[in-house]
Parts: C-alpha cells; structure tokens; sequence
C-alpha cells in the first residue's frame, strides 16, 4: 500500500501493504468508473483469505478482550496501583488499540481496496506510528524500572514513584504523537500527494528521515533495552546467590521479610525480562525488514512479519496470566462481576 525506499521505517500501511497488494493480471477495478486511474482489487487465493482472515480475527478479538481484562484489572484493584503496573497498564492499552484498530485494517486491506481517502490514510499511517513508538517507549521504562528496583533497590520506593511514573508514561504517548505528526506534516497537510491510483493507501519516507526514524525508535531504545536488562541479569544473578545463603542463615522476622521482598524483585524481573525479550523478537523483524530493498523481499515474509508483530499485542497478556497470580485473581474477580461488589476495588489481589 505504501512506496518506500531502502532503509526506510515501514508501517502496516507500508511497503509490505503494498507488495501484497500488486493485483493479478486481469483483476476487477477498485473504482470501475475510473478506467484509466483506478488501482485493481486485490485477489488471493479464497482459501487463503479464509484462513488469514479467520486467524486475524481471532487474534483481534483475543487481544481486544485479555488488554481490556488488564486495563480493567489494574484500573479498579487499588493494590495495583504501582508504578510498575502502570507501565503495564500504558503497554495493555497500545496492545489494545492494535488489536481494536490495526489488526482490523489488516484483515479488511486483505481483501478489499482502501476506500476510506487519502485523509484517513494519512491518518491511520500515523495513529500506527504513535501507537508503535509508544509501545517501545514503555519497554524503556520497563527496563529502567527494573533496573532501578534490582540494581539500586534502597532507593527505588524514592525514585520511581506512581506520580513520576504516570507522568512519564504521558510523556511518552505525547512525545509519540509529536513525533509522529512531524514525521508525516507533509501527508497530513496534502494526503494522497504520492498515490498512483485510487484505491491504495501510500505514505513516503525519504532515506534521510527514514534512516533518523530507524536510530530514534529502533536502534537506540533497543540498545537501551538490552544494556539495561544485561546489567539486570548480572545483578539479578550476584542476588539470587546471596539470597539462597541468606534463607539458610535467616532467623529473625525482619532478615525473612527482606529476603521474600528480595524474591518478589528478582520474580517481578524475570517475568519483565520474558515480556521484553518476546518484544524484541517480535518487533526487530519489523523494523530490519526496512534496511532491505524491498526487491529482495519475499511478500509472504513481510507478511510474516507484519503478523509477528501484531501477535504480539495478544501474547502480553498471556505472559501476565503465566506469571502473575494477581491477574489470574483479577481475572476471575471480573468475570464473575465481583468488581461491581461495593469496596472491590479493595479486594486483597496480592
């Protein structure tokens, strides 16, 4: 759906939209009152159409509904009101909108020609880069959480407080959608000024900005990613030895509850470490895939990868019901509409 050139950023609405959206020779017109403007309609195989299609729509519907349980769960549990799951909160609510929004558009740009203008085009491209950018900027904060918490833990309660917290995770969906606006000022002001045809949804990136995008929401926020949960891992290794010492040698109440607090740091780290591991792996392909010329690229692989990434929204939340009990408790809580109980919301979840 989208020209672009090497080393340039892609979104859903990009380059792999637009490979597969080169029709068959002989295809039925998007608009068949325009001969001689019109794009052609996509034409895959009715099979499958009718596996992707079903697959997507289960992955969206899954990844709508498990977002919604966490976003309802931290929201109205007032023990979970702390700073690291609120960051999980901010993550839950872009894996949200992924599912509700993009994974949508996805199944219908399968299909169908886009029909919905230039505007929304331009639009969407940029709601998908918001919500995009945000999602990694939270997984810094994550990161820096934990590191915090594992690596400097006297002055954690002191440093990462819900108000700081809060007000970076704002920060950080502002700083998205500044971000994203400047980055297409040009197509939000004169949408469709690169469209061959009607009926595509096409976004230009030239190399120069493509290539700053890259090193602003990919290369740099992963290196940080990684140096920062590198060092987590050391420090997370040196205590785990210690504590195993400390819980034979252990007699007083005071040197017990430390050590349990010490084992809820190191479990909350490794259980982060998992989310932002399966991040990475979802997310890299994403962004490599624009450091290759896009001849060289295989359509169903981008297409692989543009479904890697969305499944990623779905697999968050799985992570917290395989790891946190609180969401598990939280869950059955609200399907059983518990939470509308007077004082739920000081239900002990912990």
């Amino acid at each position: 759906m989208v020209r672009v050139t090497p080393s340039t950023k892609t979104s859903l609405c990009e380059a792999a939209l637009c490979r597969g959206w080169r029709p068959r020779s002989g295809a039925e017109l998007c608009f068949p009152l325009l001969l001689n403007s019109s794009c052609r309609k996509p034409t895959p195989h009715w099979s499958e159409s009718v596996i992707l299609n079903t697959l997507l729509s289960f992955v969206s519907v899954l990844t709508v509904t498990l977002n919604l349980l966490v976003i309802i769960a931290v929201s109205h549990f007032r023990q979970l009101h702390t700073p690291t799951n609120i960051l999980l909160l901010s993550l839950a609510v872009s894996d949200f909108l992924v599912g509700l929004l993009l994974v949508q558009v996805e199944i219908f740009r399968q299909t169908s020609c886009w029909v919905f203008g230039d505007l929304m085009c331009s639009l969407f491209v940029d709601v998908s880069f918001v919500i995009t950018s945000a999602s990694v900027g939270v997984m810094v904060l994550i990161s820096v959480d934990r590191y915090v918490a594992i690596c400097d833990p006297l002055r954690y309660s002191s440093r990462i407080t819900e108000r700081r917290v809060t007000v970076c995770v704002c920060l950080c969906w502002f700083l998205s959608l500044l971000y994203s606006n400047l980055l297409f000022m040009d197509d939000l002001v004169k949408p469709g000024r690169y469209r061959l045809c009607y009926g595509e949804c096409v976004i230009f990136i030239n190399v120069i900005t493509g290539v700053f995008d890259l090193v602003v929401t990919f290369f740099a926020p992963i290196t940080a990613i990684i140096v920062l949960y590198m060092r987590v891992f050391v420090v997370a290794v040196s205590q785990a030895r210690a504590l195993r010492s400390q819980v034979v040698t252990a007699v007083t109440l005071k040197s017990s509850m430390t050590v349990r607090a010490k084992k809820s740091e190191l479990k909350a780290a490794r259980t982060l470490g998992v989310l932002v591991v399966v991040f990475v792996i979802c997310f890299c392909p994403y962004y490599i895939v624009s450091l290759v010329d896009e001849n060289l690229l295989n359509a169903s692989f981008v297409s692989f990868v543009i479904y890697l990434f969305l499944i990623n929204s779905c697999i968050n939340p799985l992570i917290y019901a395989l790891f946190y009990p609180w969401f598990r408790k939280s869950l059955k809580l609200i399907v059983t509409l518990r939470i509308l109980q007077p004082g739920s919301c000081e239900t002990n979840i912990l």
